[in-house]
């Protein structure tokens, strides 16, 4: 799977997962963002404290 393809990937699982706005976050913010809510954390308060 191509870089592009990856960071669509990821983002359409953010945005399944809750995250929104995520079109300005970085591969490795998602990466961390999604990992936050996997563990039970809030979709906004995963991106707020992945953005960091």
């Amino acid at each position: 799977m191509g870089d592009r393809e990856q960071l669509h990937e990821l983002r359409q699982q953010a945005h399944n997962s809750g995250i929104e706005g995520n079109s300005k976050m970085t591969e490795e913010q998602l990466r961390e963002a999604l990992r936050k809510v996997g563990k039970g954390e809030q979709p906004q308060m995963a991106k707020q404290k992945a953005k960091r």
